[in-house]
C-alpha cells in the first residue's frame, strides 16, 4: 500500500477535442500502465471503452485508472468533455484531490472548459493546466495563457515555453532547470533528451523565468528574499513554493506540448506529483452526524471508515459495480457497512481497483482510494457508507435537472419487461437521466441533458441490454411558476364506517425569486395544528408543487407558507393533513397566475467571416436573443441565448447554411417565461385540443 503522502487523486478535465483522451493514453504509455499506444481516431483508446465512445471519438462515461510515476500512485480519472455529459464531470470533481485542464493550443479557453473550470473552483480543487496541440497551425501558447486570466479569471504562470510551434514545434523548455527537453520519435517519446537552451530562445525563456519567480516570491519569504538579493534559487525551492501556491488555489502552473506527437508528458507528470495533492494536502472531509452533528473525517486508515460513492454502473459479469471514495478508515471484503442514507445496512462480496474497464481484485481499499465495490444492493450514487454502528454522512453531489424529454415504448409485448428493467439500471447509473409516464397518454417519457445524451442511452438500450424500441421525437422539458401571491384552504374529512379523519389547513403560496428553489415554512400556533402534523404537511405541500396547475409540469420558485388551520383531538391523522396541504396548494396555484417556464440554452456559434449573416438570420428565425459577436483569428464568434425548443436538430441547419465550416456548443442556462402567444399554443398542443 502507498503511504498517502505517495498518492494523487486526479482528474482530466477539458472542452471537448482538447485531447484529453489522448494525453490520458500517453499518461498511461510512459508510466508502463498500458504497452501500446491508444488513439481515438483508431477507435482503441484504452480509456474510450464504451462501443459509443469509440464511434463517436468522444469520452462519455468517466473511466478510473491506476498507474505509477516517480515513486507516487496516479488514480486518474478521465471525464467526458461533451456537455451533454456535464453530470460526468459534475461527480468526479466531488471526489478528486486535484485537476489536469487540457486547453487546445489553437482553440484556448472554450465554453466547456469554462464550465469544468467553474465546477472546478466550486469544489475548490487545485489544478494545473496543460496547453496541448502545439503542433497544430494556429497554436499559440502565450494567446492561451491570456485567455485563462480574462476568460477564467485564473493566474496561470508558466513552467515550461514551447520550443518552436506548429510543424517546427520540437519540444518544450523547463524554466525551473532551465534546459531544452526533446522527445525522442525514434521512441515514441519514451527518451528525453536534456540539452542547454538554443541562443533564440534564451531572451524568452529568461524573461519568463523571472516572472515564475516574481509570482512566487509572494508566496515564499525565503525565496523572496533571494530573489530580491539577486541570490541563486534553486528547483527544490522553486517547486516548494510553487506547491504551495498551487495547494492554495493562488497560481495554476502552465505546461506545453503535443500528446499526439508524444511531446511533454513526462514534464506533465512530474508536475502532477511535485504540485496538486495528496489526500493529506486537503481539508478533513465534513459529514453530518446521527444528531445533526458537524463530523470530520481525517485522511488516516485509522479513523472510523467514511466512503462516497460517486458513481453506479451497470456491469455484465458482476451485476452493479459502485465507483467509491474512500476519506478515512478502511474498507476491507467481507465488512459489514451501513448506507445512513438509505438507513440500511450492505454486504461486499468483491473489491476492485479499476484500470478502465479492465479491474484487479483487491482485499481492501484504504483512506485516499478510489476503487469499485461489487454487491450492494440499496446504494445510490452520492450515498455515504460508513461502518456498522457507526452513521456519517457526507456531503451529496447535486445533478442538474434534465432538460429535453423522448417517448419510448417496446416493439414487443416480450420487450416490455426487459425496457422496464434496462431503464432502472440506467436511471442507477445515471442521475441527470429520468423515467416519468405521462399522466395524459400513459407513454413512458426519458429525459435528459440533451440530444446526445438521450441518443448514447437509446443506444445502449438497444447494444448492451439488447431491448427493441421504438422512440419519438425529442420533446422539450418545460416548467411552471406564479405569477403572484393566493391563498387557500383545504379540508379532508371522513365519516362512516371507517376510521374518522379530520385535517383542516389554510395555505398562502408565491413566488420565491428566480433561483430559490421551492420552500416551505409554518407560521401557526401549536393549538392550531401541533407540530405534530406540521412535517405531514410540508410532505403534501412540497410533494403537490411536482405537478403545475397549467399541463402538469413542475412549478419552480414557489414560497409556501402555512398561515392557518384546524384538528381535532380525536380525528386529527397525518395522512389527513398530507391531503388537505395538497388540495390547498393545488387551489392556490391555480389562482396564482401560473406561468410557462422553458428552458433556455447558451450558444456559442464559430463561424469563418462570410457566412455570419446566415448564422444571424437563422438564430433571429428561431427567437434567439444574440449577446455578443466577436472576430477572432479569422473567424467569428456568436454568443447567443435561444429556446430549446427551436435548437432541435441545429446541427444539420448549421452544416447546411455554412457548407459545414462552423461549429457550435449549447448548454443549458435557465428557464424563462415563454412569450403568452407562444405559452398558449404549446398549452393547448400538449393537452391535445
Amino acid at each position: 500500500m502507498e503511504p498517502l503522502a505517495k498518492i494523487r487523486n486526479i482528474g482530466i478535465m477539458a472542452h471537448i477535442d482538447a485531447g484529453k483522451t489522448t494525453t490520458t493514453e500517453r499518461i498511461l504509455f510512459y508510466t508502463g500502465r498500458s504497452h501500446k499506444l491508444g488513439e481515438v481516431h483508431d477507435g482503441n483508446a484504452i480509456m474510450d471503452w464504451m462501443e459509443q465512445e469509440q464511434e463517436r471519438g468522444i469520452t462519455i462515461s468517466s473511466a478510473a485508472t491506476t498507474c505509477f510515476w516517480a515513486g507516487h500512485q496516479i488514480n486518474i480519472i478521465d471525464t467526458p468533455g461533451h456537455v451533454d455529459f456535464t453530470v460526468e464531470v459534475e461527480r468526479s470533481l466531488r471526489v478528486l484531490d486535484g485537476a489536469v485542464a487540457v486547453f487546445c493550443a489553437v482553440g484556448g479557453v472554450e465554453p466547456q472548459s469554462e464550465t469544468v473550470w467553474r465546477q472546478a473552483d466550486r469544489y475548490k480543487v487545485p489544478r494545473i493546466a496543460f496547453v496541448n496541440k502545439m503542433d497544430r497551425i494556429g497554436a499559440s501558447f502565450s494567446g492561451c495563457l491570456d485567455e485563462m486570466k480574462s476568460r477564467l479569471g485564473a493566474s496561470p504562470v508558466a513552467l515550461t515555453l514551447p520550443a518552436g510551434s506548429e510543424d517546427a514545434f520540437v519540444g518544450v523548455i523547463d524554466l525551473v532547470k532551465r534546459r531544452l527537453l526533446r522527445f525522442k520519435d525514434d521512441s515514441l517519446g519514451q527518451e528525453v533528451i536534456e540539452e542547454p537552451v538554443p541562443d533564440t530562445y534564451l531572451e524568452e525563456s529568461s524573461a519568463a523565468r523571472m516572472q515564475l519567480l516574481e509570482k512566487l516570491a509572494d508566496f515564499d519569504e525565503k525565496l523572496m528574499e533571494k530573489y530580491l538579493n539577486d541570490q541563486e534559487i534553486t528547483p527544490d525551492e522553486i517547486h516548494s513554493a510553487l506547491r504551495k501556491a498551487t495547494l492554495a488555489l493562488k497560481l495554476v502552473p502552465v505546461l506545453c506540448g503535443s500528446a499526439f506527437k508524444n511531446k511533454g508528458i513526462q514534464p506533465l507528470l512530474d508536475a502532477v506529483v511535485r504540485y496538486l495533492p495528496s489526500p493529506l494536502d486537503i481539508p478533513p472531509v465534513e459529514g453530518e452526524g446521527k444528531d445533526g452533528q458537524l463530523l470530520l473525517r481525517h485522511a488516516d486508515s485509522k479513523e472510523p471508515l467514511a466512503a462516497l460513492v460517486f458513481k453506479l454502473q451497470s456491469d455484465a459479469f458482476v451485476g452493479n459495480l459502485a465507483f467509491v471514495r474512500v476519506y478515512s478508515g478502511v474498507l476491507a471484503l467481507g465488512q459489514k457497512l451501513y448506507n445512513p442514507r438509505q438507513k440500511k445496512s450492505e454486504k461486499l462480496s468483491k473489491l476492485m481497483k479499476l484500470h478502465a474497464n479492465k479491474r484487479e481484485e483487491v482485499q481492501q481499499l484504504s483512506a485516499g482510494d478510489i476503487g469499485a465495490l461489487v454487491g450492494l444492493k440499496f446504494t445510490r450514487t452520492g450515498d455515504t457508507l460508513c461502518g456498522s454502528g457507526d452513521s456519517i454522512v457526507l456531503e451529496s453531489i447535486s445533478f442538474p435537472e434534465p432538460v429535453i424529454g423522448i417517448a419510448i415504448e417496446p416493439k414487443t409485448k416480450a420487450d416490455e419487461g426487459r425496457l422496464r428493467e434496462s431503464l432502472d439500471r440506467v436511471v442507477r447509473e445515471d442521475p441527470s437521466f429520468r423515467v416519468s409516464v405521462s399522466d395524459d397518454t400513459g407513454q413512458t417519457i426519458i429525459s435528459g441533458m440533451g440530444e446526445l445524451h438521450l441518443e448514447v442511452v437509446v443506444d445502449r438500450l438497444m447494444r448492451e441490454f439488447k431491448v427493441a424500441a421504438n422512440v419519438g421525437k425529442p420533446q422539450v422539458s418545460y416548467r411552471e411558476a406564479l405569477a403572484h401571491s393566493a391563498r387557500a384552504e383545504g379540508r379532508f374529512e371522513t365519516q362512516g364506517a371507517g376510521k374518522e379523519q379530520y385535517g383542516h389547513v389554510e395555505i398562502e403560496l408565491g413566488p420565491a425569486g428566480h433561483g430559490k428553489g421551492n420552500s416551505f415554512e409554518s407560521s401557526v400556533r401549536e393549538e392550531e395544528i401541533p407540530p405534530l402534523f406540521i412535517e405531514a404537511i410540508k410532505k403534501g405541500v412540497l410533494d403537490s408543487l411536482d405537478s403545475g396547475p397549467l399541463v402538469g409540469y413542475p412549478l419552480l420558485d414557489v414560497k409556501v407558507r402555512l398561515i392557518g388551520g384546524s384538528y381535532d383531538e380525536e380525528k386529527s391523522t397525518e395522512m389527513a393533513f398530507g391531503v388537505a396541504a395538497t388540495m390547498a396548494c393545488r387551489k392556490a396555484a391555480a389562482e396564482a397566475g401560473p406561468v410557462l417556464l422553458e428552458p433556455l440554452m447558451n450558444l456559442e456559434i464559430i463561424t469563418p467571416d462570410e457566412y455570419l449573416g446566415d448564422v444571424i438570420n437563422d438564430l433571429n428565425r428561431k427567437g434567439a436573443q444574440i449577446n455578443k459577436v466577436e472576430a477572432e483569428k479569422g473567424v467569428q464568434i456568436v454568443a447567443a441565448k435561444a429556446p430549446l425548443a427551436e435548437m432541435f436538430g441545429y446541427s444539420t441547419d448549421l452544416r447546411s447554411s455554412t457548407q459545414g465550416r462552423a461549429t457550435f456548443t449549447m448548454q443549458f442556462s435557465e428557464f424563462a417565461e415563454v412569450p403568452a402567444r407562444r405559452a398558449e399554443a404549446i398549452i393547448h398542443k400538449i393537452r391535445g385540443f
